[in-house]
């Protein structure tokens, strides 16, 4: 872990996006809205201010997934599979609105670097670093930031308890020194939130209150 790394420059910082999809917001109630995910877009962008580069991950999952819940076997209902844990509602399926970007967001093609994650039928990844859980199997970002000769690293996204706490996990145990924007954050329960930034924080990411927050602890950035 990098922690008490010096930032010389913008270009050895990387700002990710984890997951900022419609699916994840009120734009697609039947999917998984998590409360106030659309208000994530302006300080996901505002931190982005604040980097070199600008990394994000989509959710990409087929209809037919083996871990979409069903009336006999509910959300979260536990399912037995090598990269599978609980099942979920369909949600960001490509071709539907849920799988886009929240609005006011780049085009994918204003990215430096993207990941699309869980397109295969049994791989449910929660991660930004790995397509499976036994993190044998690189998605090519960590490879990505090492080449830019990256260090460290702004996080926000959705949802806080889910994706963004397993990928900060992730890119704290490679290394980088991660930079957690709450306000560009939100959780799916209160609990499991507070759980996962303890989590974050323990494994050595720093938690900010905001974009601004960031700026005014390393100003070099702003």
């Amino acid at each position: 872990m990098m922690s008490d790394v010096t930032i010389l420059s913008k270009m050895h910082v990387a700002s990710i996006d984890v997951d900022a999809q419609c699916c994840f917001s009120d734009i697609c109630p039947e999917e998984l809205p998590v409360p106030e995910g659309h208000m994530v877009v302006e300080e996901l962008n505002a931190q982005a201010a604040l980097a070199g580069y600008r990394i994000a991950s989509k959710d990409a999952h087929p209809p037919e997934a083996i871990w979409v819940a069903t009336p006999e076997n509910p959300m979260l209902t536990p399912i037995l599979g090598e990269n599978v844990d609980v099942r979920w509602v369909r949600h960001a399926m490509p071709g539907t609105r849920g799988f886009e970007l929240l609005p006011d967001l780049p085009k994918v093609t204003a990215y430096d670097f993207f990941i699309w994650k869980g397109i295969e039928p049994d791989l449910h990844p929660y991660g930004i670093c790995y397509h499976d859980f036994a993190e044998k199997l690189s998605t090519g970002v960590i490879e990505f930031l090492v080449s830019k000769q990256i260090h460290t690293v702004i996080v926000g996204g959705l949802a806080t308890d889910y994706c963004v706490k397993v990928s900060v996990l992730q890119l704290c145990r490679a290394g980088f020194n991660v930079l957690v924007n709450l306000a560009a954050c939100r959780g799916i329960d209160a609990a499991s939130t507070q759980a996962a930034l303890d989590l974050m924080q323990a494994q050595g990411a720093q938690l900010f209150a905001s974009a601004a927050a960031i700026a005014r602890q390393y100003p070099m950035l702003a």
